[in-house]
């Protein structure tokens, strides 16, 4: 069998809860039948790192911030930066987290560890052009480089990841 044939994960970086890796998880696979690719964990322009940033077929960009909790909601107020980096922002979450917590003028995503649903649509706002390039290309070369690092463990990707 061909080594790129072999199933391969990328390695946890210990930062997310149980929790919120079940919502990650739950909300790729949703977003990938929606026609979505997915990357977790994206350093997006500004310096902040994105938990997942869907891009669509037609160059769409979702942000997805997951929030495993109320306390975790309430403890982030950087998620409005998002914003200036996506057309539509969403939260994720899990359904023991109540929906009216969250805010209003961003989408909801309620998931498990198998799928996801969207319970609020988010508004759209779109990037402008420059912006779009400078985010989509810091997706592709994410991309690259951990599809690259999961076919040659050993190389030099290590930190970059």
């Amino acid at each position: 069998m061909s080594v790129n044939l072999l199933p391969a994960s990328l390695p946890v970086d210990g930062r997310q809860s149980p929790t919120a890796l079940t919502v990650a998880r739950g909300t790729a696979r949703f977003l990938h039948a929606l026609g979505y690719s997915v990357v977790s964990e994206l350093p997006l322009p500004s310096g902040r790192r994105a938990d997942l940033v869907a891009l669509g077929g037609d160059g769409e960009i979702l942000i997805v911030e997951i929030k495993s909790s109320i306390a975790d909601l309430r403890a982030d107020q950087k998620w409005m930066e998002y914003r200036l980096h996506c057309d539509r922002l969403f939260f994720a979450t899990v359904a023991e987290v109540p929906n009216e917590s969250f805010p209003a003028d961003a989408g909801l995503i309620v998931a498990d560890a198998f799928g996801a649903t969207i319970v609020c649509e988010a508004p759209e706002h779109r990037l402008l052009p420059a912006r779009r390039k400078t985010v989509m290309l810091r997706f592709a070369h994410a991309a690259a480089l951990r599809l690259q690092a999961l076919a040659d463990p050993q190389g030099p990707y290590g930190g970059e990841i």
